[in-house]
């Protein structure tokens, strides 16, 4: 058995002068989500064998903050692929993960993640796959079950949706901003 987690980046600053969008920050909000995330993660004893990110700054403090609310050090590896990759692209990632690892944790960009939630896990009328269908919000986790031993075997259509867990699942102040 192989599971995969999603994680989508929090939430970032398009108000910070940055001159390309590879380089934008998060914000507070991002920031706080990202730890609340964690916390969530540490106190449902849940780790990964193998973490994959997009090198994009608002992946990598996402991270960062993940293992501050997590209590741990996280060591990724960065895959340019990652960045705003579609769900093939991100698809190609996880063929690729060496059988060994177990759990696998890739951090990346929307559309390509909801889309890729959307490609492996059967719509059946599951709940949490039209939650993800609906909206796919920054920070948010997906975990999904494939019955093999090959990363490279994982198919469309062949998942198993564990959990979708949102930061306003968690702490209902972060929920969706008024507008």
């Amino acid at each position: 058995m192989k599971r995969l987690t999603l994680l989508r980046h929090a939430k970032s600053g398009w108000d910070d002068p940055v001159s390309r969008d590879f380089d934008r920050p998060l914000n507070t909000r991002g920031k706080r989500a990202s730890e609340v995330i964690g916390r969530w993660l540490h106190d449902h004893d849940i780790s990964f064998d193998l973490i994959v990110g997009s090198p994009a700054v608002r992946v990598v403090e996402t991270i960062e903050h993940v293992a501050i609310g997590l209590g741990e050090t996280m060591a990724p590896t960065w895959d340019k692929r990652a960045y705003l990759a579609s769900a093939s692209s991100l698809l190609e990632i996880i063929h690729g993960t060496p059988d060994a690892v177990e759990r696998l944790l890739l951090v990346g960009h929307n559309p390509g993640l909801e889309d890729l939630v959307l490609m492996l896990v059967p719509d059946e009328g599951d709940g949490a796959r039209d939650e993800v269908e609906e909206k796919y919000p920054t920070a948010s986790l997906v975990a999904i079950d494939f019955e093999t031993e090959h990363w490279a075997e994982i198919q469309a259509g062949k998942g198993r949706l564990i959990y979708f867990k949102r930061p306003r699942d968690i702490d209902p102040a972060l929920g969706p901003e008024p507008v």
